[in-house]
């Protein structure tokens, strides 16, 4: 029986719960009416609720604690398995994870040496097995195992085979038992009389409050994850060094420089070029869709213009790197071979190629944002001004434009919220130099840049270069938090003043 369990996989097992809800579904729905005496309306609710309170009572409460179960199984069984590894093998940081990889990995191999046939289920489970023994049969299999892995290590990837199966067994059985209860609980409760409709709507509302629930504690666990690794970074960094500082060096052999005032620097820098491309023209745009295009051309345009919202960022990289840098070089470089005959601009990355490709990105999110808060300004404002004498130029400039631009404001604050975040642009268009620098033909980088620059490759979590990751992401997630909270609170108090 255990064995059987243990092969039954997570999505089998959620499909098997599902089919025994339809099952309890329809099994009650008929179980409600018989009650009745035939009679639908002898009942106290529609007999889809008599149904839905069985699929309910048996789908939620076993899914619910399956998902517990794979949420908590891995830890659980990482701590037993650890304890098979000598201290001296298991160093301080992220080793601990490269070992438990290679346990993970040689389970896996010892799972497919036994469903291939290459060994017997009882000769992997046994502690006792000969290395190389273990070694030929899991080559067998395509499993190649480095010389450096030891006799503890293979120990420890046969218990951790033994225990994801035992755990895997019992996770099936207790999920099944929970399904078959809920099952027996439904059919107990079945009856003319039961109000399942109150029941229902009640479960319902649950599983609403649940969602909107995930949702503000997802938000939540990032902020202290972050928060806890950034504290973690104070401790080994002074706080003067990284908020006060003027360069940024990092060296994982020790005496690193780490102010995020260069990163701080440059992330503002493209961001207001970016907003220098996309305010103007996008918010011409939005005038003229909103104002001047008629129903045919606006109804083309739009969707057009909105296209370049969902365009890959590594599309745009490559277009700043490939295409537009290029044409700047040019342009700007290349002294007397150039268009200008100046040489300002040495290569293809830069602050001016980063800015220009991140502006076209945002004009979606200012036009189509300021489009529809245009379009919420009343018509009695237009027809007012129309009464007065104005133009229709003039209505524009004098009357609809003063009426949006808080809501202007606040779309174009999220606009700069969403260019401080990007990455992929800048990188491949700004290159990877911290500095202070006010010309735009040279090249820089930003907070997200060197987030991913440090936590690239082999990491260890126990050196301050690799936290320093975290404090820039805390820095960044805080900075756009304001960005975004401040156009809400604009846009906010736009829909008051003209709804």
């Amino acid at each position: 029986m255990t064995q059987l369990f243990s092969s039954i996989s997570a999505s089998v097992l959620v499909l098997i719960v599902l089919g025994l809800g339809i099952v309890g579904y329809v099994t009650m729905r008929s179980r409600a009416i018989a009650s009745g005496g035939g009679d639908a309306r002898n009942l106290h609710s529609l007999p889809s609720y008599y149904g839905a309170n069985a699929a309910m009572m048996i789908a939620i409460p076993s899914l619910l604690v399956m998902v517990l179960w794979m949420l908590l199984q891995p830890m659980v069984i990482q701590n037993t398995v650890i304890k098979l590894i000598p201290d001296q093998m298991v160093s301080e940081g992220s080793s601990v994870g490269l070992v438990m990889s290679d346990v993970r990995r040689i389970a896996d191999g010892l799972d497919a040496a036994v469903a291939q046939g290459a060994m017997s289920g009882q000769e992997a489970a046994g502690l006792d097995a000969v290395e190389t023994d273990v070694r030929s049969r899991l080559a067998e299999v395509g499993v190649a195992l480095g010389s450096d892995v030891q006799a503890p290590i293979l120990a420890a990837a046969q218990k951790y085979r033994l225990l994801s199966q035992s755990w895997r067994a019992a996770m099936v059985a207790v999920v099944l038992v929970m399904a078959l209860a809920g099952l027996g609980f439904a059919y107990r409760q079945t009856d003319k009389d039961f109000r399942a409709r109150n029941v229902v709507e009640a479960g319902v509302k649950g599983l609403l409050i649940i969602a909107a629930s995930l949702a503000i504690l997802t938000t939540v666990g990032i902020v202290f994850s972050m928060l806890f690794e950034s504290i973690n970074f104070f401790r080994m960094h002074p706080w003067q060094d990284f908020f006060l500082g003027g360069s940024w060096a990092p060296n994982f052999r020790g005496n690193s420089d780490l102010s995020i005032l260069p990163l701080l620097w440059g992330t503002l820098y493209i961001s207001f070029i970016a907003l220098l491309v996309a305010v103007p023209i996008g918010l011409f745009a939005a005038i003229y869709l909103s104002e001047y295009a008629g129903p045919k051309v606006r109804s083309a345009a739009k969707p057009l213009l909105e296209i370049l919202a969902g365009i890959p960022t590594i599309v745009y990289g490559l277009f700043a790197l490939l295409t537009v840098g290029p044409f700047l070089v040019n342009i700007f470089g290349r002294g007397d071979n150039g268009v200008l005959g100046v040489d300002w601009m040495s290569g293809a990355t830069s602050v001016l190629t980063a800015g220009l490709v991140m502006g076209i990105m945002l004009i979606p999110f200012v036009s189509s944002l300021s489009d529809d808060i245009i379009n919420a300004v009343p018509q009695s404002l237009r027809d007012g001004s129309y009464g007065l004498g104005a133009t229709h130029s003039e209505t524009v400039r004098q009357v609809i434009l003063p009426a949006a631009l808080p809501g202007i404001v606040g779309a174009i604050l999220l606009a700069a919220s969403r260019a401080i975040g990007e990455t992929m642009i800048v990188v491949l268009g700004a290159g990877a130099i911290a500095r202070f620098s006010g010309n735009p033909f040279e090249g820089m980088t930003t907070i997200t840049t060197r987030i991913v620059s440090q936590l690239t490759g082999d990491t260890d979590f126990a050196s301050a270069e690799t936290l320093v990751a975290f404090a820039l992401g805390l820095t960044l997630f805080v900075l756009t938090l304001a960005l975004n909270v401040l156009a809400l609170y604009i846009v906010r108090k736009y829909r008051e003043q003209y709804e």
